[in-house]
C-alpha cells in the first residue's frame, strides 16, 4: 500500500512539473527572437545610467546601430554616494514612487524600434524607467521594444522582464545583460536579432 502511494505521489509530481513547463513555453519573455531586417527602420537607444555602465552600453549600442540616443534622468539626481543612492532607490520600489523625469522623447512616433535600458536596482528596473514607459505622453504601442541592462552579480533577466512588463502593447525582441562595462557580445546580439548585418 505504500508503495502505491509513493508511486502516485511521484506521479502526481511529474504531472505538476510537466504542466509548469508547458505553461513557461506558452507564455516567453520574447514574442520574437528576431525581425527581418530593414536598414530604413529608425531606431532610438532609450537609456538611464547612474554609475555610466549602462551609458557605455548605450553608446556602443547607438554605435553600431546608427540610432540616436536619449538619456533617461530624473528633476532631482539620485546622491552620487553609493549607499545612499541604493537607500532612496530602495525607498522609490517600496513605496511605488515615479520619479519626475526632465525630459521626454518629443519624437518618438518617429522611431521604429526602441532600446530600453538601465542598471539592475533591487533585483529589477530602477523606478525612472517606470516612469520613462508609463509616460502618458510616450506611446509605445506597435513599437519593436529591445531591453537591455547592466549589473553586477545577477537579476538579469527580471529587470529586463520588467521592461517587456512596462510595455504590454509592443512587440519584443530578445534582450541583452552584461556585467560592467564588458560589451563583449553586442555585436553578435544585434545581428542575431537582426537589427545590424
Amino acid at each position: 500500500m505504500k508503495r502505491k502511494s509513493l508511486i502516485l505521489f511521484c506521479l502526481s509530481a511529474i504531472a505538476l512539473s510537466l504542466a509548469a513547463c508547458s505553461k513557461d513555453s506558452d507564455t516567453p519573455l520574447y514574442e520574437h527572437d528576431t525581425i527581418e531586417y530593414d536598414a530604413n527602420r529608425k531606431i532610438l537607444v532609450a537609456y538611464f545610467s547612474w554609475g555610466g555602465n549602462t551609458q557605455h552600453l548605450a553608446q556602443t549600442i547607438s554605435d553600431a546601430t546608427g540610432a540616436d540616443l536619449f538619456r533617461i534622468e530624473t528633476v532631482n539626481p539620485y546622491p552620487t554616494d553609493y549607499n545612499e543612492c541604493t537607500e532612496v532607490a530602495r525607498e522609490e520600489l517600496d513605496n511605488g514612487v515615479r520619479p519626475e523625469l526632465n525630459d521626454t522623447v518629443e519624437n518618438l512616433d518617429d522611431y521604429d524600434v526602441v532600446f530600453v535600458g538601465c542598471p539592475v536596482w533591487w533585483h529589477t528596473a530602477p523606478m525612472a524607467i517606470w516612469s520613462f514607459l508609463e509616460n502618458s505622453e510616450h506611446d509605445f504601442s506597435d513599437k519593436i521594444i529591445v531591453p537591455f541592462c547592466t549589473y553586477a552579480s545577477t537579476y538579469r533577466e527580471e529587470t529586463l522582464a520588467k521592461i517587456v512588463e512596462l510595455t504590454p502593447n509592443s512587440l519584443h525582441l530578445q534582450g541583452f545583460g552584461t556585467t560592467g562595462r564588458n560589451t563583449n557580445g553586442v555585436e553578435n546580439w544585434l545581428r542575431t536579432i537582426q537589427v545590424i548585418r
